[in-house]
């Protein structure tokens, strides 16, 4: 089972909507599950996922509750969810009451490994303690990036983090929202990749295709497959799963 942390120390950068639009992909040809580990859940209502877990973050941390027990199926073949509810608010001083209070995520992941070949977690923005969690258990961090001169700071930051933990992780960077009609977004797009090798050359255009999630509440493949945004989260998956080595499980018959 490989992991794939979506996540940036800034917030409104397009990353849920990487986060579920990179979970679909995967689930095209692997058995997926999404982490909705930011406390809005709003991943879980993009899936139709009424976000509610039985005994709170507290008994899924705890061990209180098996973590298969909490997953719900999505509307999509092969793409499962582990929802955000009210409790998850707490999520910083549970895992913080913790043992081990770095490594809660892979002690709930550690019992699906038979179960998903792929987890997607959608993390929270900021530098926190969930995002050391996340970092530590990812084999890839993929990091959405706006298309301006600061980009490259809050790539920085993930990098740091990253840096701090016990073994090293890849980070991909990509460009979020692009607008080419605007002359800053238009350098970025052509400078930043060159700039820097950890930005990857995939740009996610800013589209009222990719806005229509939320009323579609599904992924953009789904409703626009030959779009630009679809063809640039497809793309970027691949990109991943290679950094990964996402691989078929030899399954038993």
């Amino acid at each position: 089972m490989k992991v794939v942390a979506v996540y940036s120390t800034k917030g409104g950068v397009g990353k849920t909507t990487a986060a579920v639009n990179l979970a679909w992909e995967a689930s095209q040809s692997f058995r997926v599950l999404l982490w909705d580990l930011d406390t809005q859940g709003a991943s879980s209502y993009l899936l139709e996922v009424k976000a509610k877990i039985r005994g709170g973050i507290d008994s899924l941390v705890s061990g209180k509750m098996v973590a298969g027990d909490a997953i719900r199926p999505t509307p999509h073949p092969n793409l499962d969810i582990l929802p955000a509810d009210d409790s998850y608010r707490e999520i910083e001083l549970v895992f913080d009451a913790a043992k081990n209070s770095t490594r809660r995520i892979e002690k709930v992941l550690d019992s699906l490994g038979e179960r998903y070949d792929v987890v997607i977690l959608d993390c929270p923005p900021g530098a926190s303690l969930v995002a050391e969690n996340a970092v530590q258990a990812a084999d890839v961090v993929v990091v959405p990036l706006v298309p301006s001169p600061l980009s490259l700071r809050s790539l920085d930051q993930v990098a740091a983090i990253v840096a701090e933990a016990a073994q090293p992780t890849p980070v991909i960077g990509f460009l979020s929202m692009v607008d080419r009609r605007k002359a800053a977004h238009r350098v970025a797009a052509e400078s930043l990749h060159r700039e820097n090798t950890t930005v990857s050359d995939i740009l996610v255009p800013s589209t009222v295709i990719v806005e229509r999630m939320g009323a579609a509440r599904a992924p953009v493949a789904t409703y626009a497959p030959n779009s630009e945004a679809a063809q640039a989260y497809e793309k970027l998956w691949k990109r991943i799963a290679g950094i990964a080595k996402v691989k078929h499980p030899k399954r038993k018959r």
